[in-house]
């Protein structure tokens, strides 16, 4: 009899909303040979209690806030702790990110200029950061609220108006502001579904985002490749 498939590990996929797609980090980690379990919390899915059975973690982001008082905001805020407690690979993007930021004593708020960050704007890595990879010039944002960096958290890169952009806690628990998962099927979308937010101080019109995505977009894509492969590694199926 040949041998019984090997199983792939899994990446755990917090999504926020039904039509939400993990993106091209979905993609990368299936091309690297993971398998997705994608769970929706706001749609009634639960979290696991350990990450035993999962190679790591992504939060993604979403239109609600990390100060929300919705019962699956401060489930997932409290779940943080299963991937630290275990020391397993987290992500948090957007609003992951500042979910993690509040778990570890931080604090999530908006500008206090109102000033929001929608499109694509310059990133510029800490020293820190410059020694782990090479960053992206530019990145594309979509926030009205920022994060205050956790005490013992690292900075790795920084920004203007919101100089919090990213920042590795530990080990292996890593929270980044801005988006690199937008296909462009995912940006046009946004676009669409966003326009409202672009007369907000600070924001880009629509145009400039699909715009500059011709510009920067493929550079963001690199570095995302790479900053998945410091964070999950290569698979090693079980």
């Amino acid at each position: 009899m040949p041998p019984a498939p090997r199983s792939k590990p899994k990446i755990l996929i917090v999504l926020h909303q039904e039509t939400s797609s993990p993106g091209r980090v979905g993609h990368m980690l299936l091309e690297e040979g993971f398998d997705l379990d994608i769970r929706r919390p706001p749609l009634g899915d639960s979290l696991p209690e350990t990450l035993e059975g999962h190679a790591g973690a992504v939060v993604f982001g979403g239109p609600m806030s990390a100060n929300d008082e919705d019962e699956f905001v401060r489930r997932e805020t409290n779940w943080l702790n299963v991937p630290l407690r275990e020391n397993r690979p987290f992500l948090g993007i957007c609003l992951g990110a500042q979910m993690l930021a509040n778990h570890l004593g931080g604090k999530v708020e908006g500008h206090d200029e109102g000033l929001v960050e929608i499109g694509w704007y310059p990133l510029k890595p800490t020293e820190a950061g410059k020694k782990l990879m090479h960053w992206p010039d530019m990145v594309y944002q979509f926030h009205r609220e920022g994060f205050s960096l956790p005490r013992d958290a690292t900075l790795l890169a920084t920004a203007e108006a919101y100089p919090n952009q990213a920042f590795r806690y530990g080990d292996n628990a890593w929270g980044i502001q801005f988006h690199g998962e937008l296909t462009r099927m995912m940006m046009q979308r946004w676009v669409v579904r966003g326009a409202h937010r672009f007369e907000l101080p600070g924001a880009q019109p629509g145009r400039d985002h699909l715009g500059g995505r011709l510009i920067w977009d493929m550079h963001l894509k690199r570095w995302l490749a790479e900053f998945l492969g410091v964070i999950f590694g290569k698979p090693t199926e079980g």
